[in-house]
């Protein structure tokens, strides 16, 4: 089969399109004929080793962990899956993932694939969505009633947070650029930033929140005035590591590591399906444009959601 593989850590040019063997299920697992693989900013850091002691991979590494496809092989002890069934998963981060033709998939991460959307575009829900759904309602507890701003709404996980929060009947403020504003309004947002044209402290100046999640790399000063901007006794969520160990006031901070977790994204898909819960997909491009993908990412060219297609 086809696969992009890396022999070494380094830039996207140790990305290479190549053949490489199938993969065979082994016990717990199938394997999924690839209809479309999501691009994760997560999948650059991997690639360069800026996290290699985090997500250490074995070479040669195949990328990408968020998958959409129909299974063609049944591996030992695996039920309630057949050959046919179209699934989405979201892969161990360090396993052999999903930019090939065909793919080795644990069978307790799969869940159905949304009925509604194109098979490829579903890939684009795994990750991201679980972010966004661990981040609101396990760690920041969000419940009906409160106020919460998501900083970087604009972004995949940003799309999700925004309609799952206010599903949840919270009141929503969402940063994000003027390009993504109608998106989120159309998502539900209460009220919209443009970071561009007004700072974010100016912008909310006298207000606090229930909740902050934040979904940007941030220095730290701005790491202080994000958390500033929780109320007392609230909390601060970040899914980007920040470097701040205590807020003062009572606030929690919280940094996310997501889970794969197949009832939750079953649950998700379920929304998908019931159009409760929007999905977008900015781009879809071949498998073999995947180091273009990544150079567009580091540079800040890639808009959004991006699909590749085997």
């Amino acid at each position: 089969m086809k696969a992009v593989r890396y022999h070494s850590y380094g830039d996207s040019g140790v990305l290479v399109y190549e053949d490489t063997g199938r993969p065979v299920a082994g016990p717990g697992q199938v394997v999924v004929k690839v209809a479309g693989a999501a691009f994760n900013p997560l999948d650059v850091a991997i690639r360069g080793g800026f996290v290699r002691q985090v997500f250490p991979v074995a070479f040669p590494h195949i990328p990408n962990y968020d998958v959409a496809g129909v299974i063609t092989e049944v591996g030992e002890g695996v039920t309630g899956w057949a050959t046919g069934d179209a699934v989405v998963a979201f892969l161990p981060v360090t396993a052999p993932g999903a930019a090939a033709e065909y793919a080795a998939v644990p069978a307790g991460a799969l869940a159905a694939a949304p009925r509604t959307v194109e098979l490829a575009d579903a890939a684009a829900l795994p990750s991201v969505a679980l972010t966004a759904w661990q981040s609101l309602f396990e760690h920041a507890g969000l419940q009906k009633g409160q106020s919460i701003l998501v900083n970087g709404a604009g972004g995949a996980v940003g799309g999700y947070a925004v309609q799952l929060a206010k599903q949840a009947g919270a009141t929503v403020t969402a940063t994000a650029g003027a390009g993504s504003a109608d998106r989120l309004r159309s998502y539900g947002a209460d009220h919209t930033i443009d970071y561009t044209l007004t700072p974010l402290p100016q912008a909310v100046t006298g207000q606090q929140f229930d909740a902050v999640l934040n979904l940007v790399r941030t220095d730290p000063k701005e790491t202080v005035r994000l958390a500033g901007l929780a109320a007392d006794g609230g909390i601060f969520v970040s899914t980007t590591f920040p470097d701040l160990d205590d807020a003062g006031r009572g606030v929690r901070v919280v940094s996310v590591s997501v889970r794969s977790d197949a009832t939750q994204l079953a649950e998700l898909v379920a929304r998908v399906d019931a159009a409760d819960l929007k999905m977008h997909v900015a781009g879809r491009r071949p498998l073999t444009d995947l180091a273009a993908v990544h150079d567009e990412a580091v540079t800040g060219q890639l808009a959004g959601k991006t699909v590749l297609i085997p």
